[in-house]
């Protein structure tokens, strides 16, 4: 899990993109004295971030984040109400303020695939193929515990998932890393299973649960094997999407696997612009073992201006910039998710 996807449920044979979460979560160790920390790139789960679609139900299930710029972009470009992107311009502006604060304090952070999940899961006979591109403009200079730094280094994960009936699906990840001097390395491969709370059921919120599991190399984390359960739950609210992932990783081999149980809890809330585009703030922590948290300097926390554009049932776009709120976590990253569901076997 190298990075987070959102999106709520919708009827079990719709066409709406897949939304899903990078990991990127990532546990991190900091040495206080050399002011540097240490992280496995997968801590964020796959925060995959979907796309918000048009129709109501299929932004059920979308991921999203995204930058100012792009905000920007689509306010000149595609219109959309005034007052809303106002508030999400000034969100940003806010991120932005803290991050030229803590700027001089950030420290390596594994970032693969940074998604917060939605419940939605691909329909049976579907596969969603993605690329999950991700760019860290300011983090870690120099190696830490092992781990090569990730400064101006580019993550790129390729993931494809396919779905088996309307409530299970099983995603397989496989990471790289390209950095000036190092050229394309593999990092690792991940598995993933997911099952949903089917819809007959009529809960008042969207339900879906997945385990990851995986191996990494030494070089790009601390810890060679991890595994993590996420509890996906959403809801589609009108305009607004409320999404949020508790979840919890575990080093199975590795410099913190004598921490044990580690929450890193990823949000979203997102808000439908128009019928093609939706922005929203994507959220993203580990704050340590579950029986004892991480100083606050130690946590990781980051934010995520998103925006998601709808451009059919069949694909998915989302691109987002965030900042990192801590000293153990890398605070300016970029990165984008270009998605593409298929059916096998169609002309």
């Amino acid at each position: 899990m190298l990075g987070v996807r959102v999106h709520p449920t919708g009827p079990p044979d719709q066409e709406s993109s897949h939304g899903k979460e990078w990991p990127d979560r990532t546990e991190r160790t900091e040495n206080p004295e050399a002011g540097q920390c240490s992280h496995a790139p997968w801590r964020r789960k796959r925060t995959r971030s979907a796309l918000l679609p048009a129709h109501p139900t299929a932004l059920a299930g979308k991921r999203g984040r995204g930058g100012i710029l792009a905000l920007g972009y689509a306010e000149d470009a595609l219109g959309g109400p005034a007052g809303a992107f106002v508030r999400l311009r000034a969100l940003s502006s806010l991120a932005v303020s803290v991050f030229s604060v803590l700027a001089p304090l950030a420290c390596a952070q594994g970032n693969y695939e940074v998604q917060v999940y939605g419940s939605e899961t691909v329909p049976p006979g579907r596969t969603m193929v993605e690329l999950h591109s991700n760019f860290t403009f300011q983090g870690s200079r120099t190696s830490v515990e092992g781990v090569r730094p990730d400064e101006h280094a580019l993550h790129e994960t390729f993931e494809v998932t396919q779905g088996f009936t309307s409530w299970f699906e099983i995603g397989f990840y496989a990471f790289t890393s390209y950095r000036a001097g190092e050229g394309y390395q593999w990092v690792g491969s991940h598995v993933r299973p997911r099952v949903r709370i089917p819809q007959a059921w009529q809960w008042p919120v969207s339900v879906s649960i997945s385990t990851e599991i995986g191996y990494q190399r030494r070089s790009y984390s601390t810890d060679t094997w991890t595994w993590e359960i996420r509890p996906i739950i959403d809801k589609q609210l009108g305009r607004w999407y409320l999404c949020v992932n508790p979840t919890l990783d575990r080093s199975l081999h590795g410099l913190e696997a004598r921490k044990g149980l580690i929450f890193a809890p990823n949000a979203k809330v997102g808000f439908d612009l128009t019928k093609r585009v939706a922005a929203g703030l994507e959220y993203y922590g580990s704050v340590g073992s579950v029986t004892g948290f991480d100083p606050p300097r130690e946590q990781q926390h980051s934010i995520m201006s998103a925006i998601d554009l709808h451009l059919g049932p069949s694909w998915e776009f989302n691109f987002a910039v965030g900042v990192g709120l801590t000293a153990s976590t890398d605070h300016l990253l970029a990165k984008m998710i270009l998605g593409r569901r298929l059916k096998l076997g169609d002309r």
